[in-house]
C-alpha cells in the first residue's frame, strides 16, 4: 500500500483534537491583537506618541505585547467599548425618533396648540389667531409659522 493510504491511520482523533484546539487558538489570538490595535486608536486619553509606541510593542513583539497590553490596559478597553455601543445606540435612537417624528403629521390640537403659543408670545394678533383656527379647524391646511402671516381660504 502506499503512503497516501497510511495517513488516515496514523493520524489519530486525539492528534485531530489537538490541531482544532492549536487552531482555533491561533485564531483568536488573531482576533484578540486585531482587538488591540483597534482599542489602540480609539483611546482618545492616548498620545501620538502612545499610540505608536504601544502600536511598535505590539506588531515587533506580538506574544509579550498582546499580554502586557491586556495587563495594562485591559480594564480600560472593555470600558471604552462599552462607551462606543452607548454612544452608537444613543445616535441611532435619536435617528429614529428624528425621523419618525418628522414624517407624522401633526393633529388639530397640536396646531391649535402652537396657535396659543405664538399669541401668548404676541407674535401674531387676535385676529390672525382668530383666522388662523378657522384654518385649522376647517382642515385646510397647517398653521404658518411666526413671521409669515396665515391666510384665509378667501384670499
Amino acid at each position: 500500500m502506499s503512503a497516501q493510504n497510511y495517513l488516515a491511520y496514523d493520524y489519530p482523533l486525539l492528534s485531530a483534537f489537538w490541531t482544532m484546539l492549536w487552531f482555533f487558538l491561533w485564531i483568536m489570538w488573531f482576533v484578540l491583537l486585531f482587538r488591540i490595535v483597534v482599542d489602540i486608536f480609539r483611546d482618545d486619553d492616548l498620545s501620538g506618541w502612545a499610540k505608536a509606541g504601544w502600536t511598535l510593542f505590539v506588531i515587533c513583539l506580538p506574544f509579550l505585547g498582546v499580554l502586557v497590553y491586556v495587563i495594562a490596559r485591559g480594564k480600560g478597553m472593555g470600558k471604552r467599548e462599552i462607551a462606543q455601543a452607548r454612544a452608537q445606540q444613543q445616535a441611532f435612537d435619536s435617528y429614529v425618533r428624528e425621523t419618525a417624528k418628522g414624517g407624522a403629521p401633526t393633529s388639530s390640537v397640536d396646531e391649535l396648540a402652537k396657535l396659543s403659543e405664538i399669541r401668548a408670545r404676541g407674535d401674531i394678533t387676535d385676529d390672525e389667531y382668530r383666522r388662523a383656527k378657522e384654518l385649522v379647524l376647517s382642515g385646510a391646511g397647517p398653521v404658518q409659522r411666526p413671521g409669515s402671516t396665515p391666510t384665509s381660504p378667501g384670499h
